[in-house]
């Protein structure tokens, strides 16, 4: 079934993809980012009703000293560090311009947040990314520029979270159709960043978003390219997540099900931001919360971008992030994020956010024709090996 809203996945070239992927990432980070570390009823109460779009801060004007948002200014189309961080691995894959693994992390990731000063939307200034990061994203300069830590191993003792999973959508796009290729790639690079569930996570929303890439996906065959990789907790949260969700239509009478399907694989707890003592530890029985969630909106939406991202933000909690990766994984499918909702976040936030698809896109390409170079060569050396078995 084609997504509500969506070309046919056939129709979707790789560059609409990538572009409905990046953009729909940004646009959900955007309208997640008010409401982050609230409850459905909550926001609910704040809103006098349900987030339909773009929405101001949650303390308004006094965003700038209320606690716990201060000093950043959430809302109003603001991005938040998910998308500063899917733009800095973007740039990554445009210096490298291959393949990535834990070292290109250390070697071109960590000194783009460390050295170059960008307009940073929640901050309403020019400043390095470091200074708006999360601290499991610190995490990366300390352990890899400070502490010259194996990158393959930088991860480990780190809190357990979705800091990894956030920015991987370029990891799935460049091994667009090819959910395997993008979850090894991507398992490798967050090895730099995470450990545990944190680092599964991270490579299954990649192979997530390479699956949606695939001609004729939909958000069953997303869904079950993740449960095919998967292990351990997430795969079950995954699995339980998505089967509640199954039975929705409406995110509304959603959003307490998939709360309550994915609280036994979740460390944090009922009060986000009072978590609790066994919070982000490694585990091979929990998960991170947001990709499962995110997964379950995918299906409670059919893949309909708007619906899959309101759903997530409404969601609160992490809610943020889950639009992140809701949005790039409705995006893949060819199910773009609303014009007017693109067009006010870029303006907002004082970002181009086609530029980093047309660079993607681009490098991409560069990628895949080496790829198979490297593949034909082998081929050859396996042929002349004596390798084929000969047909009868």
């Amino acid at each position: 079934m084609t997504p509500k809203g969506a070309k046919s996945s056939h129709a979707s070239s790789l560059d609409e993809r990538i572009t409905g992927a990046l953009v729909g990432a940004a646009v959900g980070d955007a309208l997640g980012g008010p409401v982050e570390g609230y409850s459905p009823e909550q926001i609910l109460q704040r809103h006098a009703g349900r987030v339909h779009g773009i929405v101001g801060p949650w303390n308004g004007d006094a965003w700038r000293t209320a606690r716990p948002i201060a000093p950043y200014h959430k809302g109003d189309g603001h991005v938040t560090d998910d998308t500063l961080m899917t733009h800095a691995l973007v740039r990554v894959y445009a210096q490298v311009r291959d393949h990535l693994d834990a070292y290109a992390i250390a070697d071109h990731l960590v000194p783009d947040l460390m050295t170059n000063p960008r307009w940073i939307p929640e901050l309403e200034a020019k400043a390095l990314p470091l200074q708006r990061v999360f601290l499991a994203e610190k995490w990366l300069v300390a352990r890899l520029h400070y502490g010259h830590v194996d990158p393959r191993e930088a991860g480990v003792g780190n809190i357990v979270n979705c800091g990894a999973t956030m920015y991987m959508a370029p990891v799935g796009l460049v091994n667009a159709a090819n959910p395997a290729g993008a979850y090894a790639e991507a398992l490798d690079i967050a090895g730099a960043h995470q450990s545990s569930y944190g680092r599964e996570a991270a490579a299954v929303f990649a192979a997530a978003v390479a699956a949606a890439s695939t001609p004729g996906a939909t958000p069953d065959s997303v869904v079950s390219a993740c449960l095919s990789l998967a292990k351990d907790g997430t795969r079950a949260a995954i699995e339980q997540v998505c089967e509640t969700a199954s039975r929705y239509t409406d995110f509304e009478s959603a959003l307490t099900p998939l709360r309550q399907a994915v609280a036994p694989y979740d460390t944090v707890g009922p009060d986000y931001r009072q978590p609790s003592l066994g919070a982000r530890r490694p585990s091979r029985l929990h998960t991170i919360e947001e990709l499962p969630v995110a997964l379950g909106m995918l299906l409670v939406a059919d893949g309909d971008y708007r619906h899959a991202v309101l759903g997530a933000v409404n969601y609160g909690r992490d809610c943020d992030s889950i639009a992140t990766m809701a949005g790039a994984m409705a995006g893949a499918l060819g199910s773009p994020a609303p014009e007017d909702w693109a067009k006010q976040v870029s303006e907002a936030s004082r970002l181009d956010l086609w530029e980093p698809a047309t660079t993607l896109t681009a490098v991409t390409r560069e990628i895949f024709d080496r790829d198979v170079r490297q593949r034909r060569t082998h081929e050859a050396a396996f042929t002349d090996l004596g390798g084929p078995r000969c047909s009868d």
